[in-house]
């Protein structure tokens, strides 16, 4: 009798740990397989990317042959689009958000979230993944990013259509991912000023305000062959390799920050002041860029002062894209190598210069030189 009893119990015990182990494996396959889907593995057959936020900003990412677009009107930037589709093949389930927690989540997901949808080149016909026909464009991914957890390392995210939320996080990254999902259009467009390469510019010119000794024309003889002429009619002993310098900083040229949130009249106000410096390259299609420079003023408003009540700021500066009509603010450290004045670009300029350090050392008494 005893020993029935005892048979009985050890089966009920194996019964009961097989089914936890049954149900324990069933669950961790499920999200084995959910974890993976949110994850694209196959970036690179990656068209469109769409996000949209509850604030009503939305853009659309297209893949095309001339690289990837930002609402099919601006060029974007590259180095945002490659840490998306490294986002959609990193991103993974951390945990699920947890019974006690997970109402609240979704409450909040209501409110305040990002919808993200992605397509790819898929094959309408697809045989044991080799044999792969028809392919077409399909959204394969809908999921919402939410905001992000307590401990600053993981993000909020539920598939569409679906009732439980997960707590996501990058591989091998410690932090947040919701900031790199932005429905923002300038989040994701491109910095730079002009889209020329250095040998399809035939002509660059910089007018200095109210300085024509210093504002000049560089026009292209031929290869890697130019002349200067001054805007007074001088004209300047060319170094070559500072205006090859100047070329390839023009090529790569990017601005800071977009002054979008700057107000209608203010905006006027900067762009019909007199300019600083105007930059106008021209390419051998006869196309025209250009750009002014305006003075900033350190930022008062952030104080409750006006901005005649601060100095110029010597970091920064306002500038207008003419042919984007953009108002946009530089960095001095960017631009200052570019806007240049034509004494720089003569031979004799780094010896003068040294001449004239030379003569102010010798002015200065010895007791009071650092060395």
């Amino acid at each position: 009798m005893k020993k029935n009893r005892l048979a009985i119990i050890v089966t009920l015990v194996l019964i009961v740990i097989a089914i936890v182990l049954v149900w324990n494996n069933r669950y961790l396959t499920t999200l084995r397989g959910d974890a993976y889907d949110f994850t694209v593995r196959d970036t690179a057959s990656v068209t469109r990317l769409f996000f949209a936020d509850k604030s009503g900003n939305e853009v659309t990412l297209s893949r095309t042959s001339e690289g990837w677009k930002v609402n099919d009107k601006y060029d974007a930037q590259p180095v945002m689009i490659n840490n998306m589709l490294h986002t959609l093949d990193k991103m993974r389930i951390k945990m699920p958000v947890s019974l006690a927690s997970h109402d609240n989540v979704i409450t909040r997901m209501a409110g305040t979230n990002t919808k993200v949808e992605v397509y790819q080149i898929v094959p309408r016909i697809n045989l044991f993944n080799k044999i792969k026909l028809f392919p077409h464009e399909k959204r394969t991914k809908v999921f919402y990013i939410g905001d992000i957890t307590q401990d600053n390392n993981g993000t909020y995210v539920l598939k569409e259509g679906a009732d439980k939320a997960y707590i996501v996080h990058l591989h091998g990254f410690r932090g947040f991912i919701s900031s790199r999902f932005s429905a923002s259009e300038e989040d994701w467009r491109d910095h730079k000023v002009f889209y020329n390469n250095m040998n399809d510019i035939t002509s660059v010119k910089l007018e200095f305000n109210n300085d024509k000794k210093n504002s000049f024309v560089i026009n292209t003889i031929d290869n890697y062959s130019y002349e200067m002429t001054c805007l007074d009619g001088s004209h300047i002993d060319l170094d070559t390799i500072k205006v090859l310098s100047l070329l390839t900083s023009l090529s790569d040229a990017r601005f800071e920050a977009f002054l979008s949130d700057i107000t209608e009249q203010r905006r006027d106000s900067i762009i019909n002041s007199p300019y600083l410096e105007r930059l106008t390259i021209t390419t051998k299609e006869g196309k025209e860029s250009s750009i002014r420079t305006y003075t900033m003023k350190i930022n008062a408003e952030a104080f409750g002062f006006t901005e005649d009540d601060w100095d110029n700021d010597p970091d920064h500066k306002y500038a207008y894209i003419e042919h984007n009509d953009e108002l946009v603010m530089i960095q001095d450290f960017a631009f200052g190598k570019i806007l240049k004045p034509a004494e720089y670009y003569n031979k004799g300029y780094m010896e003068q210069q040294r001449m004239i350090y030379i003569e102010e050392l010798e002015e200065i008494p010895s007791s009071e030189l650092p060395f």
